[in-house]
């Protein structure tokens, strides 16, 4: 077992009221390598200037750790089965809608990696199967019922 924390700070400006709900969003998020990240509402959920679009938001987050973490398992099965890769990139989108019970809730991840190889590169079926692999060893993939999937390019990379 391991435990893995991060600190979420937010502080009211004393200029705003805040029971009129019309206090800024933006926080702060610090984990525990000491890598401090600006966060906020989605500018979708709460308009700017209440919200920092610059900042990320909890939604884009939960489909970066989602991402990130088949990447790495991708990453460590390919290194494993001897596929040297030399670049991946993943342009994910999650999907905020109602689920059954009629609450919000990102309700699909779809991950788009594009990967480059060097060298004797996996077959399309080889790449399947990785991706299968990573899927099934991801926390993060098992720790949410979301449904987490992904779209391979045309040639499988």
């Amino acid at each position: 077992m391991s435990e893995h924390t991060s600190t979420v700070i937010w502080r009211r400006d004393p200029a705003e009221v805040f029971t009129d709900n019309r206090y800024s969003r933006a926080h702060d998020w610090t984990f525990d390598g000491g890598v401090s990240v600006r966060a906020s509402s989605s500018p979708h959920a709460v308009r700017v200037p209440l919200s920092d679009p610059s900042a990320v938001d909890p939604e884009e987050a939960f489909v970066a750790s989602l991402s990130s973490c088949h990447m790495l398992c991708f990453l460590s099965l390919a290194a494993t089965r001897g596929f040297v890769v030399e670049e991946y990139r993943d342009n994910a989108v999650g999907v905020l809608k109602k689920d059954e019970a009629g609450r919000l809730a990102i309700t699909k991840v779809t991950l788009r990696p594009r990967i480059t190889f060097s060298g004797d590169a996996p077959t399309a079926d080889e790449i399947e199967s990785l991706h299968h692999a990573a899927h099934d060893e991801c926390f993060l993939a098992n720790s949410v019922k979301t449904i987490v999937g992904w779209e391979s390019g045309l040639d499988g990379r």
